[in-house]
């Protein structure tokens, strides 16, 4: 298997994590890749993946990445976006992540305060955003003002969903979260290796 590898298309200001399975071609052949390789492959479709670079217009309109695009299905041919409850940064997808909130807030009774806190974040903050023919949406001002959105937007998947996070913000975000998760796998490791000594960690 091949590391990801980042890079950036000049023609349409993309940065993309690719991932890519077999020799170092970085293509998969029909007589060279095992089952555990497809296994991997197919575990990567319907996520959204990598992060893409993309400019705000003047009407606040910004390119959703046709890969995101292909991957949205729902009643109307666009995406709901909303604030995210865990970062300063819009969070988006489609019906699918509607679907899995919508979930959440219903396990939780009536008039219980997370439920309302839920409902209050999420579907009250939520709104529906159509593509134009040319695959754009146009972001609320509201949304863009809150988490000062004004020029250069990162679009980062998340597998099944996607945020939109001011450039300069995500460099910063980004760093902490590659912290959080060195940490995290070091303790992992630390707990997994006293597990097989037979030690309590």
């Amino acid at each position: 298997m091949c590391p990801i590898q980042s890079h950036v298309n000049p023609n349409h200001s993309l940065i993309t994590d690719t991932l890519c399975f077999g020799g170092g071609s970085g293509k998969i052949g029909a007589d060279d890749r095992g089952r555990s390789d497809v296994d991997r492959e197919e575990g990567l479709t319907g996520l959204f993946l990598s992060t893409f670079e993309k400019q705000l217009d003047a009407k606040r309109r910004i390119v959703v990445p046709q890969e995101f695009r292909a991957l949205i299905s729902g009643p109307f041919d666009g995406v709901v976006c909303f604030p995210s409850i865990e970062a300063d940064c819009i969070e988006g997808g489609g019906k699918a992540l509607f679907d899995r909130y919508l979930g959440l807030v219903e396990e939780l009774d009536f008039g219980d305060p997370l439920r309302t806190a839920l409902e209050t974040s999420v579907l009250g903050g939520m709104a529906r955003l159509s593509f134009d023919t040319a695959g754009r949406i146009t972001l609320p001002e509201g949304l863009c003002e809150l988490f000062g959105l004004s020029d250069w937007v990162v679009i980062v998947g998340l597998g099944d969903r996607f945020q939109i996070w001011d450039r300069d913000a995500f460099q910063a975000h980004r760093s902490a979260q590659r912290e959080v998760a060195r940490t995290g796998l070091a303790q992992m490791r630390a707990q997994q290796r006293a597990a097989r000594a037979g030690v309590v960690a």
